[in-house]
């Protein structure tokens, strides 16, 4: 198999990879690798510790490439269709900066405040700390929902008219919201939730969600 990703299923990271080639129908292999302790070898082609790694195995060595966002660029120009950047320049720009905002600001406050104390922990055997996840719930979150509520406004999609880059990034993160226990509050935020629910329908989501949600529950079941 020509593709090759390597990192943890519940990895919001990880995820966002897979659906880009799910939806563009490229078989891949997943080889599950703990970034807390990763095989022999794994820093060498992930100089920053972190996954996902793509490795292109239709290519002489070196063949891997780390970061999500490089990966999926890196699909994006072997397998142009059907396209997840928009074409007009512009849009595909506001394409990318969903995809930053999901991958920074909206990462450190679901993935650090609540899917780190929620789960993660507890993989490493740990006790969630709820104080954390209420700060995150109450004080650090509403701001980053509120301005994807006005974002998303009438919208099916977020940039450029069609399912992108940016809904496939934002909605990574918000099954990663779901994972820890939480759902958008369809009366404060009802754009979004409703955002949420649609993305999440969608046949490469439910696939991965449907395959993780399992793991979840024991994970949660095991506290």
């Amino acid at each position: 198999m020509a593709m090759i990703v390597y990192g943890g299923a519940i990895s919001p990271f990880v995820r966002k990879v897979r659906l880009a080639l799910i939806e563009k129908g490229v078989e891949y292999q997943l080889e599950q690798v703990n970034p807390f302790n990763p095989p022999p070898g794994f820093l060498e082609i992930s100089p920053l510790k972190r996954i996902p790694v793509l490795r292109d195995t239709d290519r002489a060595e070196p063949n891997t490439l780390p970061d999500s966002s490089i990966i999926c660029d890196y699909i994006e120009r072997k397998y142009p269709t059907p396209a997840l950047y928009p074409a007009d320049p512009f849009e595909r720009a506001r394409a990318l900066w969903y995809e930053e905002y999901a991958d920074s600001a909206v990462a450190q406050c679901i993935g650090g405040g609540l899917f780190f104390e929620r789960i993660v922990k507890r993989m490493l055997r740990g006790q969630p700390d709820e104080s954390v996840c209420q700060k995150t719930l109450t004080e650090k979150l509403p701001p980053l929902f509120d301005h994807l509520e006005r974002e998303v406004a009438s919208k099916e999609f977020l940039a450029g008219g069609m399912f992108s880059i940016a809904d496939l990034t934002i909605g990574s993160m918000l099954v990663n919201f779901r994972h820890a226990g939480e759902s958008v509050d369809a009366a404060r935020w009802p754009k979004l939730a409703a955002y949420a629910a649609r993305i999440h329908a969608r046949p490469s989501f439910k696939t991965l969600i449907d395959e993780e949600t399992p793991v979840i529950r024991q994970i949660r079941g095991a506290a």
